[in-house]
């Protein structure tokens, strides 16, 4: 660990560097945000559009192992300050943290390198992959000179990967956070200052309420490339602000669910799936477009349906000693308490509807359904179990959602796992993984099956004579 970070730091009070730790008192203004954009372009010249893809990735990796160390000041900031200001417990914040950090390897971020760009220097040189060594063409990508971020509040990782992106691409970074979100994304950028505080001074982090005019033009103003996550609404408002010059990527409303077969639904495969899915429902609270709404199991098993929604309360009962939902605001318990009575009374009435849940709490709650319609949960680890014929009848049922789908988390035998994917991916599914790791996407993921790296640069070709 580098000395610096050996000191106490067990306040959230961090210096001054970036507009996010000013006082909340502080009120920003156009003319700051202009500044500090050239700044950043500035910065990016002298410090980062010239380094090496070598050099970037090295300095990345250090990072996360820094951040994988449980005597990491910044990672204690975070499980300490976490749970207050993010409304996820401390072991939820582990959980997330960890899986977010394991997947910055110097391996995995060259297969994605290679994977999207063609050529692992292809950000660094001329580069030509064998294809286009035959046709005598090589190509470069390069970033935007000022990437900016807005980043939706509910999930800190999506606004961490962005930043690693726009690393790799070489850009300076203006990262929007929503107004008491901005904590990770600040933590992440002091701990890269203290290892590489050139580099560190290309990234610059702000919180504002969205729809803060005069602040957002200022910022679009001076962007080549905007990157947002958000609502549909939220997407199309900012979408009407960015210059027509610069690249918009929107990244908008996902819901995602699973699908568990038959064959899976006995002995010792039965305990892991159950396992599996309530990993998926306790991630981040269910919380972000990847956590499953429905689980659809599959008739013919030694397990129905309704015996699976059993077992998995049982888990989340289990989960919440080890890993606790923690607070919610009152109007999301309102919410959860409402929701549950509609299916209490529907329980008490029919015996295909049955509910269990959490008691004295909104904690969690598993809502069995024998009708297979898409219901949409509150979230918060509240999860529906249906029952369906067939993986065909599944997505039938999830109709509604084919063109707001995300992911799809699978637990089906190994040699049918082709055939389901591709039946998945006909549909509409952007992602198929297995069950218990909806939440855990891999560095390389493709968001709402585009290119993650890739799409936020510009390529070049050189064509040489013959």
């Amino acid at each position: 660990m580098p000395d610096c970070w050996r000191r106490n730091l067990t306040t959230v009070n961090l210096p001054n560097y970036f507009l996010a730790d000013l006082p909340p008192a502080a009120t920003l203004s156009a003319s700051m945000i202009t500044e500090a954009c050239q700044s950043l372009k500035r910065n990016r010249q002298q410090y980062l559009a010239t380094r090496t893809t070598y050099n970037i990735v090295q300095v990345i990796t250090v990072l996360a192992g820094e951040w994988l160390r449980e005597d990491s000041p910044f990672r204690r900031m975070a499980l300490k300050h976490g749970p207050t200001q993010l409304g996820f417990s401390r072991e939820t914040l582990t959980r997330g943290l960890d899986a977010f950090f394991r997947e910055l390897t110097a391996q995995r971020i060259e297969a994605l390198v290679v994977a999207e760009l063609g050529h692992r220097q292809r950000l660094d040189a001329f580069s030509s992959s064998d294809h286009e060594g035959q046709q005598m063409r090589a190509a470069i990508v390069t970033g935007p000179e000022l990437m900016v971020h807005v980043a939706a509040g509910n999930l800190p990782n999506p606004a961490l990967t962005s930043m690693v992106l726009g690393l790799l691409a070489r850009s300076a970074q203006f990262m929007k956070c929503a107004t008491g979100t901005s904590l990770l994304p600040r933590l992440f950028a002091h701990s890269l200052r203290e290892i590489e505080p050139k580099m560190a001074s290309c990234l610059e982090l702000a919180e504002w309420r969205g729809g803060t005019a005069q602040l957002e033009e200022a910022l679009f103003a001076e962007s080549d490339c905007v990157t947002a996550t958000g609502s549909d609404e939220t997407l199309a408002s900012i979408r009407q602000k960015v210059p027509a010059g610069a690249r918009f990527l929107g990244y908008g409303h996902r819901v995602s669910f699973a699908f568990v077969s038959s064959q899976v639904l006995s002995g010792f495969y039965l305990d892991r799936v159950i396992s599996r899915a309530a990993s998926d429902v306790t991630a981040w609270n269910q919380l972000g477009c990847l956590s499953p709404h429905v689980i659809y199991v599959e008739h013919g098993g030694d397990a129905d349906a309704k015996y699976f929604a059993a077992l998995l309360a049982d888990e989340l009962k289990a989960r919440e000693h080890t890993e606790p939902r923690g607070a919610v605001p009152e109007a999301v318990s309102v919410g959860i308490t409402s929701r549950r009575g509609i299916y209490d009374i529907r329980a008490a009435h029919s015996p295909e509807t049955q509910l269990w849940h959490s008691e004295g709490s909104t904690a969690w709650t598993v809502v069995y359904e024998a009708d297979a319609r898409f219901q949409l949960s509150c979230l918060n680890r509240f999860v529906y179990v249906k029952p369906v014929r067939n993986l065909e009848e599944a997505l039938q049922s999830a109709d509604s959602v084919r063109n707001k789908t995300s992911t799809v988390g699978v637990a089906v035998p190994e040699h049918t796992l082709g055939e389901v994917g591709a039946a998945l991916a006909r549909w509409g599914a952007t992602r198929v993984c297995p069950l218990g790791k909806m939440q855990e996407p891999p560095l390389s993921w493709r968001h709402d099956g585009r290119p993650a790296l890739a799409d936020l640069l510009r390529w070049t070709d050189l064509e040489f004579s013959g």
